[in-house]
């Protein structure tokens, strides 16, 4: 299994990067945020075998791939779907979402029906635990900005499209501010 790879991103190509450790070039399927990188990288991967092909996933952050593991577990989810799930979203968001039974998170995701984001909340609620033990990462008083943004009235497509590219690290009402400041 190859769990990580350090090297130097040399080519980026429809959501995967070409790594080069030690001459030796590797095609990552990857996270945003690992695409996003500068040049000398650091990825956690994934390697799934398939009957007719090796390929890698990888993250930027070991949770990222922890989770990415778990939704391969579900039923109908394959790498691509588990990779676009990932991508969505921080780890820790959709820990909470799934805690949270929040299905409809996962039907905005291109890809996932309502049958399909019921399944991985169903299937993946006991493995990942309750919600108390998820919570953080991007929250404060178990609000995240999406939630913030749907109760101002956005819908759910559209807080999580004036979410993306504000970094999930800044306090809660900072994220609120910059997105609000994006959709206008």
């Amino acid at each position: 299994m190859i769990a990580r790879l350090t090297g130097r991103k040399v080519a980026v190509q429809d959501g995967a990067a070409v790594i080069d450790v030690g001459g030796v070039g590797y095609l990552v399927h990857a996270t945003p945020s690992v695409l996003r990188q500068g040049e000398d990288v650091t990825v956690e991967t994934y390697l799934h075998v398939r009957e007719d092909a090796l390929q890698l996933y990888g993250f930027a952050t070991a949770d990222e791939r922890e989770l990415f593991v778990h939704l391969l577990s579900v039923n109908g989810i394959g790498p691509k779907v588990a990779l676009a799930i990932v991508s969505s979203a921080s780890a820790a968001d959709l820990r909470r979402a799934i805690a949270l039974e929040d299905a409809k998170r996962f039907e905005a995701i291109p890809g996932i029906g309502k049958k399909t984001a019921q399944r991985v909340v169903l299937e993946l609620r006991e493995k990942l635990g309750s919600p108390e033990a998820v919570s953080g990462g991007g929250m404060q008083g178990g609000v995240s900005a999406r939630d913030a943004l749907i109760e101002l009235g956005y819908a759910l497509v559209d807080a999580e499209a004036a979410l993306r590219g504000v970094d999930p690290d800044l306090p809660v009402e900072e994220q609120i501010r910059l997105a609000l400041r994006r959709a206008a």
